[in-house]
């Protein structure tokens, strides 16, 4: 398998796929493209005609959409078991996951993905906190009623907590306040050697966007790559 993937700094849409296949422990090759270099579209569009990350490539299959990508890879590896085997908690991930994929609006667009950044308290309003206050009780519920089974949502690692660590990432970035239940379960996920593997990868990336990161100007980044 291959996955083509955006900056890991940036883009949470890829994360979730990388880290799904990084979690159920699949060997792929990593196809990284960077998101703010002239040409990215049409660099991305070789593997994908939507022309966007994350794309997964499987031999002549080709699956665009983070979503898309974790069905697929969850059908292709049954063994893997990335969606609860119980028929209504299969359909309860699944609910999350697409939740997660089509909502939460004010969240992603005022607490954009930003891997490395410490940033306590931009963006947060009264609408960000709705989300988060959603969030927050999908992970506690879930928490209270698996405990027993397993540290993730449903006791075993699945799509489910792919699909929710971008926004663990970003409750890190902003320094969100959770409720109990919610935060030991996001900083569970943020240890990860998967997830601090993606970070590690974040930081050595030259790129950034100096609106969310001026400190980045430091001579001892006179590498850097400035956007915006």
């Amino acid at each position: 398998m291959k996955l083509v993937i955006g900056n890991k700094n940036y883009s949470s849409w890829s994360l979730r796929p990388w880290l799904l296949l990084r979690q159920a422990g699949v060997d792929f090759e990593e196809i990284p493209v960077s998101l703010f270099a002239p040409g990215s579209a049409e660099q991305i569009a070789r593997y994908s005609p939507a022309a966007k990350v994350p794309v997964l490539i499987d031999g002549s299959v080709v699956v665009w959409d983070s979503l898309a990508i974790s069905e697929y890879v969850a059908e292709r590896l049954p063994e893997k078991r990335l969606w609860p085997a119980d028929p209504a908690e299969r359909a309860h991930a699944r609910a999350i996951c697409a939740e997660m994929h089509a909502g939460f609006a004010n969240l992603r667009s005022q607490l954009p993905m930003n891997a490395t950044a410490v940033l306590p308290g931009r963006g947060w309003n009264v609408a960000v906190q709705r989300d988060v206050e959603r969030v927050a009780r999908i992970w506690g519920e879930l928490r209270e009623r698996n405990a027993a089974r397993g540290p993730f949502l449903f006791g075993d690692f699945t799509v489910a907590d792919a699909y929710y660590a971008p926004v663990v990432s970003r409750f890190a970035t902003y320094g969100i306040h959770l409720p109990d239940a919610a935060k030991a379960y996001a900083d569970f996920i943020l240890a990860l050697p998967s997830m601090q593997q993606w970070i590690a990868g974040a930081r050595a990336e030259r790129e950034f966007v100096v609106a969310d990161e001026p400190y980045r100007l430091a001579p001892e980044r006179a590498d850097a790559i400035i956007i915006g």
